[in-house]
Parts: structure tokens; C-alpha cells; sequence
């Protein structure tokens, strides 16, 4: 098999120390994690035979129009060629596909996800296993996510092994992300809700403290740092607010992290918090601003710093949609993603009526409306975006759907069908800052979804899926029975 081109900067380097630390056993990739290297049974093992898939439209992730009747040759785990069909000579032996009428578009990376914290409707750190996780991982491989980035609420070993696993496999979604992530003594992330495990997460209380949670993350090869900063109102005056991280603990944070070469990204909700993060040094914003219009002040900060963006606007969609619009059960694309318990709890009256009669449901919409007015001012002013969804950290936050829910969230915000995957596709791995991935272009991973419809034309489109491909092996597809 042909290995990965280098990753740049921090993520090679957690990669190294991943390796030094000897933290993974063969008895463990054998046991718990022998789910991770087994391929499934029926599905495609990577071949040494070349493929030329011809007569296909070619969205390439940048912002370059589609280019019609392209051919793509795929040879190991790369795109070796691009050309228009009949001027690109096949390789002897090479296998011929022809997608006549099919749409080529780049895996989707997600910037903001978790893994092992949901199963069902169940949330909890009993969740937090390979199996679980690797369930998860294969669903979005079926949604056409090829890459996924865990923003905390993980633990190590497990989750440094999942993910080197992943890095070597072509089943499932790759894996990047943070281990644990730095919370707050009796604040976010709520302990009564998300229920994680005391080592799933760091909740420091003073600098020290903080700079002991950053270097053990570090130490486990962390490609991230992840800061929960908010006070968990969600724009609901009769909540409770939670504590919120002291400025002296989430200064000493990114102090330690920039030392060691490592990244921040920071939760928020709220515009002040958002300006006083920047300004501190964070540099990913991992939810959108949802409280009040994002101003000039911001937008500098965020230009200033380059800072990336990652407004996860069908986050707070999920806490209502499914109440609000029953029909969605009958949509094969839903129930591609939905386990039983989930299924049986959208069909229930009681709970859809509980749901929308809640303070939750109004105020979800005003974040939903916000966000997106925001996330259309940011991306105008020129704003590094990203593309996440927060999937994965509650029931409702569906791994694979949500993502395709926020591609229609980011249209209906005002950008084309094409910028918005081009946020998911190219930028998302520019905030990665993997050059891998993310385009279709020679010497790229062949990491790519086969649609049976045009985006440009219909961002629904992407719920076409005939067929992912990742790590050049046809992994999947197509997420719908024909």
C-alpha cells in the first residue's frame, strides 16, 4: 500500500509521538480494536490494479466551475490522473468504469465531531468502546465523511489507538482529533447531560492545573486543544448559567498548548466570549456565534489572528427537526443513519410534543437564524470557514445526516451548492492543515463520492450517494438500497 503523504506541522509531529509512545499493543489491535483492520464481509480490498473511472462531472473542492466528461485514474491509494475522457490513456491492465451522468466530488472532512459518546439514545461514557466507535466511523463512510475530527470527550489509549488504526485502514472514516478536552469544575460540558467519564475530559480550576491537562494531551499526541468557554444559557433566560473557564485558566491553556506546537479550538456560543477567545489566541472557533450579530470588531480579530470558523449550524437544528417534521422517518436517507431506539423515539407523540413545547425549540430556531446570518457576513468579509456539525455528541446529532443537514443549513444561508462543499471538502482540510486531501487533483488520496446527481444544481444531491471511495478502495455504496 502506498503511505499517506506527509501531513504538515502539528499533526505529523502527534503522529511521531504516537508512535514513540509504544501506548498501542498488538493484543489490544487483536482484541478490542480487531473490528478496526478486518474488512467487512463483502466489501472491496485494496488492489494494485489501477481504475479509470471516464464520461464523469468533476467538482474538484476549489473554486473552479465542474469540469464535464472527466476521466479520473486511481492507482494505489492516490488519484494519479485527471483528464478529459478519451485524452487519458489507462494504464495496461487498468479496470474501466464508466459513471456517465454521475458527479465526482471530494470525501467530506468534518472539523467538529465526537465519537464514543452516543449509542442509540443512550449518552455516556459506557458508549465510549472500538466497536461503538468504529460503527460510527463506517456510518460516515456511508454518508461520504472520509475524515472526521473528534473535538474531545475521548480517552487514551483507546482513542490514540482508534485513530493510528484508522490512519492504516480503508474502512470507516479517518480519524483525527483532541483526546480529552479542558472543561469546567461543575460547568460545561454539563456532567448531567453528557455523562462522560472523569478521564474523558480535563476540568482544571487553576493555571497549573490547566498546563498539567495541556502537557498530558500533548503527551498522548493530541492534535488539537479543545476549551469548552460558555455559560450554557443557549439563549434561554429562565436556564440556570453554568460557571464559566476563568480568563487565567484558558490563557494558561493556549499559553502551554502554542508552546508545545499544538492548536486550540474553543467552544462558544456567545459574541463576547467569541471577541475575548480570539483576542486570547485561540485559533478555531468551534461552534457559530448564536446570541447577536457578529460586528466589524470581530471580524478583524478573526482576519487578524486567522483564525478559522466553524459555525455547526444544524447543531442546533437537530433539537427540534425531528419533532417539528415527523415525515423525515419516511426519508431513506434518515433511515440509513437512524439505529432502532432512535426510531422508536421520533415516532413517539409524547416526545415530539415534549420537544416542541420546550423553551429549547424557540430558542434553537433564533440560534439557527443567527448562525446563518452570521456565518454569510464572516464568509463575505472573507472569514477562514470550516465545516462541522458537532455529530456524534447527542442522540439527535445523527453521524452522516447532520453533515449533509448542514450543507443545506449553509445554502439556505446564502452560499451556492458549491461553496458550501467547497467548505467541505478543500477548506475543511486546509483547517486540518492537511494537504492530502480535501481536492481532486494527481497526487491527492483517492478519498472521493460518487453521486448520482449534479450539487451544483441541487445541494441535495449529495444524498445521492452511488458509491465513497477512500484510500483508492470503493469502500461503500450506495447509501440508499436501489
Amino acid at each position: 500500500m502506498i503511505d499517506h503523504p506527509p501531513a504538515p506541522n502539528n499533526l505529523v509531529a502527534a503522529r511521531s509521538r504516537r508512535m514513540r509512545a509504544g501506548s498501542f499493543s498488538l493484543s489490544l489491535l487483536a482484541g478490542a480494536c480487531a473490528a478496526i483492520v478486518m474488512a467487512p464481509q463483502g466489501k472491496a480490498a485494496p488492489t494494485s490494479v489501477p481504475v479509470l473511472l471516464e464520461h464523469v462531472r468533476v467538482f474538484d473542492g476549489t473554486d473552479a466551475p465542474e469540469q464535464e466528461n472527466m476521466s479520473v485514474l486511481v492507482e494505489g491509494q492516490t488519484i494519479a490522473a485527471i483528464g478529459h475522457s478519451g485524452t487519458l490513456k489507462a494504464p495496461k491492465g487498468a479496470k474501466r468504469v464508466n459513471l456517465s451522468g454521475k458527479t465526482l466530488i471530494p470525501g467530506l472532512i468534518s472539523n467538529h465531531s465526537h465519537v464514543g459518546v452516543v449509542a442509540g439514545t443512550s449518552v455516556g461514557s459506557e458508549n465510549f468502546t472500538a466497536p461503538v466507535i468504529k460503527a460510527a466511523l463506517d456510518q460516515y463512510q456511508r454518508y461520504g465523511v472520509t475524515t472526521v475530527t473528534a473535538l474531545g470527550l475521548t480517552k487514551s489509549p483507546l482513542f490514540d489507538d482508534l485513530r493510528k488504526a484508522q490512519h492504516a485502514n480503508t474502512e470507516g472514516a479517518d480519524l483525527f482529533g483532541v483526546d480529552q478536552g479542558i472543561g469546567v469544575p461543575g460547568g460545561m460540558p454539563p456532567e448531567g447531560m453528557v455523562k462522560v467519564g472523569k478521564d474523558q475530559i480535563f476540568r482544571p480550576s487553576t493555571p497549573a492545573e490547566a498546563r498539567q491537562a495541556v502537557d498530558t494531551m500533548v503527551s498522548e499526541g493530541t492534535d488539537l486543544v479543545k476549551l469548552w468557554v460558555d455559560d450554557f444559557k443557549n439563549g434561554v433566560q429562565s436556564a440556570k448559567p453554568l460557571p464559566v473557564m476563568k480568563p487565567e485558566v484558558w490563557q494558561a491553556v493556549m499559553a502551554e498548548a502554542h508552546a508545545k506546537n499544538v492548536r486550540v479550538a474553543v467552544h462558544i456560543h456567545d459574541l463576547a466570549y467569541a471577541k475575548k477567545l480570539v483576542a486570547a489566541g485561540a485559533d478555531i472557533i468551534a461552534h457559530g456565534v448564536r446570541d447577536e450579530p457578529v460586528d466589524d470588531e470581530l471580524i478583524g480579530l478573526l482576519k487578524s489572528h486567522n483564525v478559522w470558523y466553524v459555525p455547526t449550524i444544524s447543531l442546533d437544528e437537530a433539537t427540534y427537526l425531528f419533532a417539528e417534521q415527523p415525515d423525515l422517518l419516511n426519508d431513506p436517507v434518515l433511515k440509513a443513519g437512524l439505529s432502532e431506539d432512535l426510531t422508536r423515539q421520533f415516532s413517539d407523540a409524547a416526545w415530539r410534543e415534549k420537544t416542541v413545547k420546550s423553551p429549547m425549540d424557540a430558542a434553537s430556531h433564533k440560534a439557527v437564524a443567527m448562525n446563518q446570518q452570521n456565518l454569510l457576513a464572516l464568509y463575505k468579509a472573507g472569514v477562514n470557514i470550516g465545516f462541522g456539525t458537532d455529530s456524534g455528541a447527542a442522540p439527535v446529532r445523527i453521524p452522516g445526516f447532520a453533515e449533509h443537514r448542514e450543507l443545506r443549513l449553509l445554502v439556505d444561508a446564502g452560499l451556492t451548492p458549491l461553496q458550501a462543499l467547497r467548505l467541505a471538502t478543500s477548506r475543511a482540510a486546509s483547517l486540518l492543515k492537511l494537504s492530502d486531501r480535501g481536492v481532486i487533483a494527481p497526487g491527492k488520496r483517492a478519498d472521493f463520492v460518487i453521486l448520482d446527481a449534479d450539487p451544483a444544481q441541487n445541494i441535495a444531491a449529495v444524498d445521492q450517494i452511488a458509491a465513497v471511495w477512500r484510500g483508492g478502495v470503493r469502500a461503500t455504496g450506495p447509501l440508499v438500497p436501489r
